[in-house]
């Protein structure tokens, strides 16, 4: 009886969130309408889970921006084209989420300071802003634009550095655009990445991950 018990624990249903979540996806179980589409939030799933994640960040009601079927919780709220323009979130309240998440969309918007402006202001006091976009020499592997993969792509990202004319830093980003704001992390994912030639396609996660909380009295 007590191995049962042990075996039943949070940290057990933490390493199967990975399984029901994809199970969840797969069975069409979308409240905002979309058939599940793996894409880059799914590829950073198992390595959420190692690192518990979801369990941290992804706590209570969450938005994510730009999702396009592949939420980053199963009963997140998402946000797309059908919704509004994504730098906007007009109809979105203040301070109603406690995390917004959006995974590679930062780089298709026009002004990526306001979309981080109004993302934020959707967070509430003691909750989390969740970036992950992706890294530009772990994915374009160029210094400018135009993007080899994307047509729709308006600028790179680096970690902690500027570099223009196409570059952007995600902390100086963060650092000029918002207020009230402590950087959990910001970090390079490249778990599965083995595609250095310029000319293909990189494989694996090709990100970086920043995750910024919303101070109490911010």
């Amino acid at each position: 009886m007590k191995k049962i018990l042990k075996a039943a624990t949070p940290h057990f249903f933490l390493r199967r969130f990975g399984e029901i979540r994809s199970c969840i996806l797969k069975a069409g179980y979308l409240a905002f309408g979309r058939p599940f589409t793996p894409a880059e939030t799914s590829k950073a799933n198992g390595r959420r889970v190692r690192e518990s994640f979801f369990d941290t960040y992804c706590r209570g009601n969450g938005l994510d921006v730009g999702f396009g079927g592949d939420p980053v919780t199963a009963d997140c709220r998402g946000w797309d084209f059908e919704h509004g323009d994504a730098q906007y979130l007009h109809g979105i309240e203040d301070a109603g989420f406690d995390f917004v998440y959006s995974s590679h969309t930062l780089e298709h918007l026009d002004d990526p300071s306001i979309a981080l402006q109004n993302w934020w202001r959707a967070v509430r006091p003691g909750g989390y802003l969740i970036l992950y976009v992706p890294h530009r020499d772990l994915y374009e592997k160029r210094r400018t634009l135009p993007s080899r993969w994307s047509q729709h792509h308006k600028r790179f990202f680096l970690i902690d550095k500027d570099d223009p004319p196409d570059t952007i830093g995600i902390v100086p980003l963060i650092e000029r655009s918002l207020a009230g704001f402590e950087i959990v992390y910001a970090k390079e994912c490249s778990e599965g990445h083995t595609i250095t030639d310029p000319e293909a396609h990189s494989d694996g996660e090709y990100s970086i991950e920043a995750v910024i909380r919303k101070k109490e009295n911010g």
